[in-house]
Formats: structure tokens, C-alpha cells, sequence
């Protein structure tokens, strides 16, 4: 088990925003530090909700299935993220899976503890809400997305949220940094694998992005941008005329 993090470590969370430094050492004292290696569960889906979720380190998918096993990734949660939240105060079960997908170190508070600190702090009640209502119009743009635009828009305009969220300026362009496959972007955007393996490789001719083996690196993100708005293409520079030339 990990060792309790410095209240400092808290002070740039949303959850935990303007709180005073009492505050921070009271969640401190209360959470439980946890480590997760690659690969392995945090919560599986339908189980009870035993306890509110916060990320210190490393990335989280959260991954929702269907009755008829179709899965779909809801989100990925990065450092200073709070997950497995809200299912402690609606009917008590989580409502996804949430695996590591890379190493990570959590903290983590029993729902009796998350309630008693926003009792205490009504300032993280506050806070949970603003981010549950972030999250929730993050969701309804992602449905009308799936409801009215073509699939090309919903990859770009998934690709550009993780860019927001984890992207890292590299020599050859700006690198989702976290291990990201085709399958994972499908499932975020309610295609198939073929559908991606397809987007992406007409992409990579363009010069547009560069994929491997669970890494994209967007090489041109304003083109990117042209593709999730529908925007017109920009058109290529015109030459001027060369003197003494007709």
C-alpha cells in the first residue's frame, strides 16, 4: 500500500477546490491509498458501490456493457480525477468497470466517509456536483454526436477531447499519453474496429495523424478541427507569379 499523499497533493483537485489546509488534512486522514497496475480492476461493473474514487496517478478507462456485451468507454479519468462517485448517492451499484491502463495510485473514501467529509465540508458537495454536471453535458455532446454526425466527426472529435485532456507536445505533433487502441476509439464512438482502422489510415496518408500499437500522435490538429466541425477545407497557398513569366 502506498504511503498517505501530502494534503498539497489534494489542493489542485476539483473535488477538493477552496478548501483550507484543515480541510485537506481531514480527507488526507480519511482516504485510503491504493495502487493499481496495469490491467487490473479498480470496480466491476454491478457491483456495490463501496467507495468515491479520486486519481493520483497514471489513467483509468471507465467502460460500460451492454445486455448484449457491447462495450463502450465512457471516459478516461486522469490524475486529479474523481471517479465511482455519483453511484454512492443514486441506487448504490457501480455502473461500469473502471481498469487501469496504465499504472496507477488512487485514493479512495468509504461512501459512509464520502458523505461524512461533504458534511463536514460542504465545499466538496459543491464541488462533486459542478464536475457530475460537467460530465453530464460532456455526455449529452457525445449522444447527439452519435445521433446526428458521421462517423469521421465522432473519431476526430473524440481524438481531440483526449488531446484536451492528456495530449503532449512532441517533435512530431502533440501525443495522447496514455496507451490508446483502435478498439478503445470504436468504442468511444459507437463504430466498429474496421471503421477506425479505416479513418485512421486515410488520416495517416493526409499526414494527419500517426498511430501504432496503442499510441496516437495528431501530427495536424488544426486539420483535425477542419474534420470535427465540418469545416471547409483550407486551401493550399497560392503561389505568387514568378517575374518575367506570363
Amino acid at each position: 500500500m502506498p504511503p498517505p499523499p501530502d494534503p498539497a497533493v489534494l489542493r489542485g483537485m476539483p473535488l477538493f477546490a477552496g478548501l483550507d489546509a484543515g480541510a485537506l488534512a481531514d480527507a488526507v486522514a480519511l482516504a485510503r491509498p491504493r495502487l493499481h497496475p496495469r490491467g487490473t480492476a479498480v470496480f466491476t461493473q454491478g457491483e456495490p458501490a463501496a467507495a468515491g474514487h479520486a486519481l493520483i496517478d497514471g489513467r483509468v478507462k471507465i467502460v460500460q456493457t451492454g445486455p448484449d456485451g457491447q462495450q463502450v468507454v465512457m471516459r478516461f479519468i486522469g490524475p486529479g480525477e474523481m471517479f465511482g462517485t455519483l453511484a454512492i448517492f443514486t441506487d448504490g451499484l457501480y455502473p461500469a468497470d473502471a481498469v487501469a491502463v496504465a499504472d496507477c495510485v488512487e485514493l479512495s473514501w468509504p461512501a459512509a466517509t464520502m458523505t461524512e467529509l461533504m458534511d463536514r465540508h460542504p465545499a466538496i458537495a459543491r464541488n462533486a456536483l459542478s464536475i457530475i454536471g460537467g460530465r453530464l453535458r460532456e455526455l449529452q455532446n457525445r449522444l447527439r454526436e452519435v445521433a446526428t454526425e458521421r462517423v469521421e466527426r465522432r473519431i476526430a472529435h473524440a481524438l481531440l477531447r483526449l488531446v484536451r485532456q492528456a495530449g503532449r507536445r512532441v517533435e512530431a505533433g502533440v501525443e495522447i499519453d496514455f496507451p490508446l487502441s483502435r478498439q478503445d476509439v470504436a468504442e468511444m464512438t459507437g463504430t466498429t474496429l474496421h471503421t477506425v482502422s479505416r479513418t485512421l489510415s486515410a488520416w495517416e496518408s493526409q499526414g494527419i495523424v500517426e498511430s501504432g500499437r496503442q499510441q496516437v500522435v495528431i501530427r495536424k490538429p488544426h486539420a483535425l478541427v477542419v474534420i470535427a466541425e465540418d469545416l471547409p477545407p483550407v486551401p493550399p497557398p497560392v503561389k505568387p507569379p514568378v517575374p518575367g513569366r506570363e
